[in-house]
């Protein structure tokens, strides 16, 4: 478990929300009237298929790499991450979310190989891929269930302001089933902050300027529309790019109908991360909703969809066992060059949606 060094009545806090990230938390939908629906988000850290495809970019995963990458190695990632996808589930979602977005998938074949592993091949999870022009070859990609969730539109805009190849920010635009609500769900990976935060942090601001303007964009088109930003966006809730840029708000009572609110800033306040750096949490992984899914005393929301609550998916068997050096943290696939037959180094993350029950 985390360490903190607090007081009793922080503690008696903090083990009360821990129970809400770390277990499938309770909601507030009532199940007569409403169930629930998932979505959520997971950066698969460097899922590469075995061949060297890439150059120099890629030569590291593949047998004669530095990691000694081969077939054995991948197909105990593969079915490590498919596993972990499999849990994502509740007591009012037992199906598991309907779409998942994914990052650091290297082509459309490790992504079918992901769900037609053996915990995952009964959901009949559906892809949306495409290649970025990513220099290390990644990208962003798309599940969904096609019971609950119809994709009627696909679009993927390049970060033109940005002087190297990066991931194109994917929209995937559908109707959940259930509801004539349209959905579109906007699927970053921003870029890094190799070089330090400050002075990469221009390039996030301006990922952050594309999600925006694709947002403005769709409800330019269709004013009620809802729209979810989600991602590694390699900065926290509170910086400049999600809380400036965005505009992104701590509280979804200061959210407007076409402005963002951020669940994880408080999630964060609280100290739930998704990824730890140096002894500190961080929170990258984010998913944010737009205000068509508030109501608060500014506006109704605008369609049957209703944000719920969020949840951090820091599962025990996610995380460096008890008593080892990175205890709680993430455990990853490697560490020090040594393969660990780990997960991820980020927690996925989810939120929930309330939507009517038919009648």
């Amino acid at each position: 478990m985390r360490r903190f060094i607090i007081t009793l009545s922080a503690v008696l806090a903090v083990a009360a929300y821990s129970l809400s990230c770390a277990k499938a938390p309770e909601t507030s939908a009532k199940s007569g009237d409403e169930k629930l629906v998932g979505i959520a988000f997971y950066n698969l850290e460097n899922l590469f298929d075995t061949i060297n495809a890439n150059g120099k970019y890629d030569l590291e995963f593949s047998p004669r790499g530095s990691r000694q990458w081969d077939s054995d190695k991948y197909w105990k990632k593969i079915n490590n991450l498919a596993f972990a996808i499999s849990r994502m589930t509740t007591p009012r979602t037992p199906q598991g979310p309907a779409i998942i977005g994914i990052a650091e998938v290297e082509n459309r074949s490790v992504v079918e190989d992901l769900v037609n592993a053996d915990p995952l091949r009964h959901r009949g999870l559906r892809i949306v891929h495409h290649d970025s022009p990513d220099n290390r070859g990644i990208d962003v990609a798309l599940l969904f269930d096609p019971a609950m969730f119809e994709v009627i539109d696909v679009t993927n805009t390049p970060l033109a302001e940005v002087s190297f190849p990066t991931r194109d920010q994917m929209c995937v635009t559908g109707v959940m089933t259930g509801t004539t609500d349209t959905l579109s769900v906007i699927v970053n990976h921003w870029p890094s902050r190799l070089g330090g935060e400050m002075e990469s942090r221009p390039n996030r601001v301006a990922a952050a300027r594309l999600s925006k303007h694709l947002a403005d964009s769709l409800w330019a088109i269709r004013p009620n529309q809802h729209v979810i930003i989600m991602g590694d966006l390699n900065d926290d809730p509170q910086d400049y790019s999600c809380a400036v840029t965005l505009g992104a708000t701590k509280k979804s009572k200061d959210t407007q109908l076409h402005g963002f609110f951020n669940p994880w800033w408080s999630t964060l306040l609280m100290g739930t991360g998704t990824l730890s750096y140096k002894g500190r949490w961080n929170l990258f992984d984010q998913i944010i909703v737009s205000g068509t899914l508030i109501d608060n005393k500014k506006h109704h929301r605008t369609g049957a969809l209703a944000y719920d609550h969020n949840w951090v998916m820091d599962f025990d068997f996610l995380q460096n066992p008890e008593g080892s050096p990175y205890e709680g943290t993430p455990l990853r696939t490697y560490a020090s060059g040594k393969f660990l037959n780990g997960y991820s180094d980020h927690f996925p993350t989810q939120i929930f949606l309330r939507i009517p029950r038919s009648r």
